[in-house]
Parts: structure tokens; C-alpha cells; sequence
């Protein structure tokens, strides 16, 4: 499997970075940027929207691009290295891939066109308060009240809250799954203003939201009561893969300011690099690092084969051993820095808080253990010889 990137895909890199860094140049410009509402930078919004990096996941048929799964994690991995606050893995990645895996040809037309263009912002809703990563909603609750006047069509309404939702405090229309009457969970459209939405900063800075559904009007996507939650389930299985690509340029960023920190910080009048005990310390987290990029790069490269369970396996690994690494890194990187690794001004203490808020966002090690786990029985026996 050859993991190197052709020349298309390393003028995107570029490009991107480039880019990235006529606004995150420091670190003190993204401490500026997610001091205010909403969080992030809607004019590099504007510009990543013209480059077409908004439309990098869908077809061209939507008004996309129609790029594969690696260029999608070269983005993130950008996004990462400079802690960039854009909602591009909540609002284009997940509720971006919803839309695109569930919705009618118009409303994937209409909703994902304007999502690439930069015209609106989404955010999913698929969180209820104290869940744990299901594909299934037990949170929201969809209602079919009935005809609705003139149209011939039923009327749906959502009621129940969902927590946290990454990015709805700007978002323009909410990606909503919720329990159906019937059984079995459907994805819902909703105007972010037939809902409460009362939004917060995570730990890293980064916005999420609490949302109230009390009789929202809700438009399905795709075929009304049908069971989606083998589509939800895979794109967030596709979240998590795109989330580990992030989670990498982070651990990328700490590993090399780990070392140049200790190339140029003396003690007793030498560089702390002469001290072999932190030498040994930086490079288990080059190792660290070195397996969950290889890692990453193979489950991104799985989502390129389409099958949904090979893309489940690839996505529990893939989270196994970022936390793993994340939790390694961003902790040692921290402890290598002494004091100033905890300060909201540098940025080796705030790639660790955004480390764990996407480990609590996507799942834990735990949970990817336990699923994991779960497949044991499915592989065949081998006698040991």
C-alpha cells in the first residue's frame, strides 16, 4: 500500500497551508479569533469556500468536487497543525456526508451546493445528554402529526434535547437524527431558529451548543420513517477516521515544538537535548506518533473500498490508538514544558484540551475497545501450532 502523496494532493497541502497561514500565523491569532462569537474566522471561511476545500467531499453533481478520502484528511491534518476553530469536521465532514449519504437528490442539490459555496452552515444533533457514541437517538423524538395543510405530506415535529452539538451556535440548519414513531432513527432538517440553541465553549475554546426541541419543525431527509441508522452510523465511523487526520497535524504541531523546545530551553547552562532522560522521553513520543500516522493513513485509504464494515473495524482502530497517542503526546508535551505547557497562551496546552475534546466528541479509548472487542467472535479459530 503506497502511502505518498502525488502531486495533486501535495499542492493541496500547500495550498491549504498556505492559506491557513495568512490568518493562524501564531498562535496568539487563533487565541484572538475564538475570543469573540462565532468562534472562528467567517472571511477564511469565505476563502477556504472559493478554493473549494468547503466541497471537497461531494459530487460534483451537488456542487462539489468530488475529492476522495485522502484529500479530505490532508485538509484536516492542516486544520490540526495550527488549531484552526473552523467547524469544517462538524459542519462539512459530518453534516456535510449526512446529508450526502440520506438526502433526495433536490435537497442534497440545494443543501450541499450552499454548504460548498460558503452560503450556510450545519451542525448535527445527534448527541443526547450523557450518550455514548450510538447510532441510535434516544434524546429526540420525531412525531408524525398528519398531513400537512395543502401539501398532501406529513408533518413531522421534533421534541427532546440534544448535547453537546458541535458547532450550532453559528449553524444555519440543524442535521437532527431522532427516534422514530415506529421505530428505528431518521435525520431530520431543521432551521436553527425553530430551535433553542444555547452555545459554550468547550475546553479547547472551540464552540458547541446545547439544542431544545420543543415542536420544532422538522423536514425529513431522504424517504420520511424510514431506519437510517446504518447511513448514520458509517458517517460517523467516516467522522472519526477524518477526526483522527485532525487529531494527527495536532500531535504533529506537539512532537515538533516539543523538541525544538528542548534544542533551545537551558538548564545549568546547557540545552535540556544534553539530558538523556528527556531525549528518551521525546522520542517515545516520535514513536508514538510515527504508529498512529500510519494507522490513520490506512483508515483513511479503507474508506476509499466502500465497505461499511471494513470502514467500522478501521474507524475502532484508527480511534484506539489515536487516544492512545493523543493522551501520550499532548500529557508529555505538557510535562517537557514545565509550567508554560499549561497556559492558555501556548499552544502545546490547548492542542492537548482540543485532543481531548475531539476524543469526547468522536469516543474514547474505551469505547473503541469495547467494540473491537465485540468482533472477536466473527474472525475464525487458529490452532496454535
Amino acid at each position: 500500500m503506497d502511502f505518498t502523496y502525488d502531486d495533486e494532493q501535495q499542492a493541496l497541502r500547500e495550498a491549504v497551508r498556505g492559506l491557513l497561514a495568512t490568518t493562524y500565523a501564531d498562535h496568539e491569532a487563533r487565541r484572538r479569533t475564538v475570543a469573540d462569537d462565532p468562534g472562528f474566522d467567517r472571511a477564511l471561511w469565505g476563502r477556504l469556500a472559493e478554493m473549494g476545500v468547503l466541497g471537497l467531499p461531494f459530487s460534483e453533481a451537488d456542487g462539489g468536487v468530488g475529492a476522495g478520502p485522502v484529500e479530505i484528511g490532508i485538509v484536516c491534518q492542516e486544520l490540526g497543525r495550527v488549531l484552526a476553530p473552523e467547524p469544517y469536521l462538524s459542519g462539512v465532514v459530518h453534516a456535510g456526508g449526512l446529508v450526502a449519504a440520506v438526502g433526495t437528490t433536490e435537497q442534497k442539490a440545494d443543501l450541499l451546493g450552499r454548504l460548498s459555496a460558503g452560503e450556510v452552515l450545519l451542525a448535527v444533533a445527534d448527541t443526547s445528554p450523557g450518550g455514548r457514541w450510538s447510532a441510535g437517538a434516544d434524546g429526540v423524538r420525531a412525531s408524525d402529526s398528519g398531513p400537512s395543510t395543502g401539501s398532501g405530506q406529513a408533518a413531522w415535529t421534533l421534541d427532546g434535547v440534544a448535547d453537546p452539538v458541535m458547532g450550532a451556535a453559528s449553524a444555519d440548519h440543524l442535521v437532527v437524527t431522532a427516534a422514530l414513531p415506529d421505530g428505528g432513527t431518521g435525520v431530520f432538517l431543521v432551521d436553527a431558529a425553530d430551535a433553542s440553541v444555547t452555545g459554550y465553549a468547550a475546553a479547547d475554546l472551540t464552540r458547541a451548543a446545547t439544542v431544545r426541541f420543543e415542536g420544532s419543525a422538522a423536514t425529513p431527509l431522504g424517504e420520511p420513517g424510514r431506519d437510517l441508522s446504518a447511513s448514520i452510523a458509517t458517517i460517523s465511523d467516516l467522522t472519526r477516521i477524518m477526526g483522527a487526520n485532525q487529531a494527527l497535524g495536532v500531535m504533529q504541531s506537539q512532537v515538533r515544538a516539543t523538541t525544538e523546545y528542548l534544542k533551545s530551553r537551558k538548564q545549568f547552562g546547557v540545552t535540556l537535548n544534553t539530558f538523556q532522560a528527556l531525549t528518551f522521553r521525546a522520542a517515545d513520543m516520535y514513536v508514538s506518533l510515527e504508529l498512529a500516522h500510519s494507522t490513520i493513513d490506512w483508515a483513511t485509504m479503507t474508506i476509499a473500498g466502500g465497505d461499511r464494515e471494513a470502514v467500522a473495524d478501521a474507524a475502532d482502530r484508527v480511534g484506539l490508538q489515536v487516544s492512545r497517542a493523543a493522551r501520550h503526546i499532548g500529557q508529555e508535551a505538557i510535562q517537557l514544558h514545565g509550567g508554560i505547557g499549561m497556559t492558555a497562551e501556548y499552544a502545546v496546552g490547548v492542542g492537548t484540551a482540543h485532543l481531548t475534546v475531539l476524543e469526547q466528541w468522536l469516543g474514547n479509548a474505551g469505547h473503541h475497545l469495547t467494540r473491537l472487542s465485540a468482533r472477536v467472535a466473527d474472525h475464525e479459530l487458529v490452532d496454535a501450532i
